[in-house]
């Protein structure tokens, strides 16, 4: 059996995009800071990174579907989230924000990765923002340098791989 194709960890000269939801600042901002770190840590060029804001978790695909489109990116990363609340609209917001986040990667074939918390608490969101759960965004951004060079290696193989 031969060797599985893998990605790996070294950023350098990719250029990644992130998106990130205004709606609960108070988490996402820890996202957006794990994924900066994880980014550096892998020795993405701070120049290489383009950071847009949108409203909410719902709009995420939006932005991400325009940057992905643009050719301009290696991989994107969607920040945001969605804590339960008392009525359906975690679950309609939940449901389309994956949905559209998928759908990016899928129709564009740039890896467009989900780095959305959804809880039922806040407490639930700190953990997965930078406490005892990890940070979501700082794994988002390992996937996203990962992905975007497995997708690389993948096009240079060509047919050897396909």
């Amino acid at each position: 059996m031969e060797k599985p194709v893998e990605g790996n960890l070294n950023g350098r000269g990719l250029r990644i995009g992130l998106v990130s939801s205004r709606f609960n600042d108070f988490i996402v901002t820890h996202l957006v800071r794990g994924a900066e770190t994880a980014l550096r840590q892998c020795e993405v060029s701070d120049a290489d990174i383009t950071h847009v804001r949108v409203p909410g978790s719902f709009e995420l695909s939006a932005a991400a579907m325009r940057m992905a489109k643009s050719t301009k990116y290696d991989a994107i990363i969607c920040l945001g989230c969605v804590i339960r609340g008392a009525t359906s609209h975690y679950d309609l917001v939940c449901a389309e924000a994956t949905k559209g986040i998928a759908q990016v990667g899928a129709q564009t074939g740039v890896p467009t990765i989900f780095s959305v918390v959804t809880t039922d608490t806040i407490e639930q969101a700190i953990e997965r923002s930078g406490t005892k759960m990890g940070n979501k965004g700082y794994e988002g951004a390992l996937a996203a340098v990962e992905m975007a060079n497995l997708l690389s290696k993948m096009e240079e193989d060509g047919n050897d791989i396909l």
